[in-house]
């Protein structure tokens, strides 16, 4: 009797060592063939890097380059020299700097937002197609169990992703459809 106690609580354990490797590796699975059918915009992408780079000095060539031209006093503190221990003086050296990288910056963060919104999309479609897989294969409990935890679990990560992002009424209607994705699944698989 002992014997078989064992066993039951060692194959319970095999079970849920499956269960959790499969919703691990679900979940990788999905995240990095999203990856790989849809590529992240990159920033050297949209503002690049020149290997001679001149640093604009007056607003008009701030403009030009495409930047920002920011109304700033600032100090360039000068570099020691090899004659000298201590640091050249500090000067004032213009009236403004300029941010070289903010049209490409906003555009790059629009693309950026678009594809972390697709993204989101993406994971909640296979989130909610692993659910209802859950119930399609619901007479082996094993595999019905992963697939339901996995997609639940897709869900929680395409909305971590996405959440700074997100609008307020999208984050109460992701939270409705998953608080009821929950009781639907706990009615579905407890019920006595």
């Amino acid at each position: 009797m002992e014997h078989s106690l064992d066993t039951i609580k060692s194959s319970r354990f095999i079970v849920w060592g499956l269960v959790i490797a499969i919703v691990v590796i679900l979940n990788l699975f999905f995240v990095f063939s999203v990856r790989l059918v849809y590529t992240e915009p990159k920033f050297e992408d949209f503002c690049k890097q020149e290997q001679v780079h001149v640093v604009p000095q007056t607003q008009n060539e701030c403009v030009a380059v495409g930047g920002q031209w920011v109304e700033d006093r600032f100090l360039q503190k000068g570099f020691p020299q090899a004659e000298r221990l201590e640091p050249a003086p500090i000067t004032e050296v213009q009236k403004g700097y300029c941010n070289e990288n903010y049209t490409c910056g906003q555009e790059f963060d629009t693309a950026r937002q678009l594809y972390e919104r697709n993204f989101f999309i993406a994971l909640v479609v296979l989130g909610t197609l692993t659910l209802v897989a859950s119930f399609v294969f619901r007479n082996l409990d094993v595999v019905a169990t992963a697939l339901s935890f996995g997609g639940v679990l897709t869900l929680i990560v395409a909305s971590v992703r996405y959440w700074s992002n997100m609008n307020d009424y999208l984050r109460v209607i992701v939270l409705g459809i998953a608080l009821g994705a929950l009781i639907w699944i706990g009615v579905k698989k407890f019920r006595k």
